[in-house]
């Protein structure tokens, strides 16, 4: 019974540092404040077919609870590259305009941290 319980420990440690199927090699953090937040949502929600051609994952939103304005968006990606390439595209600036983006969003591009 014992060497049971210890073999329970071992396999759920193993699946504690085993990474999920679905985890994001590249994640992309975007904050940048907008004009209106419902308009600026409806554009992004608009923008979806083109996220996913453009290499995107997977993505969420979320807004600062001080000003519902402050806009902080992940997006996931493959590989490095895809994410660049996806900062780039003009019809990412042609969104972000007609969403009313206001100044320079900060982006940085990250991976998940080894252990």
């Amino acid at each position: 019974m014992r060497s049971l319980f210890l073999a329970g420990l071992l396999l759920a440690g193993l699946t504690a540092t085993v990474r999920p199927a679905d985890a994001a090699d590249v994640r992309m953090f975007i904050r940048h404040e907008v004009a209106d937040y419902s308009a600026w949502r409806k554009t992004y929600d608009a923008f979806a077919g083109m996220q996913r051609k453009l290499g995107v994952t997977r993505q969420a939103v979320y807004q600062s609870v001080e000003n519902p304005n402050d806009v902080t968006v992940t997006h996931d990606f493959k590989t490095k590259e895809m994410a660049k390439a996806f900062t780039s595209a003009p019809e990412l600036k042609s969104a972000m305009e007609k969403g009313g983006v206001k100044g320079t969003p900060q982006v940085w591009i990250t991976t998940q941290a080894s252990k």
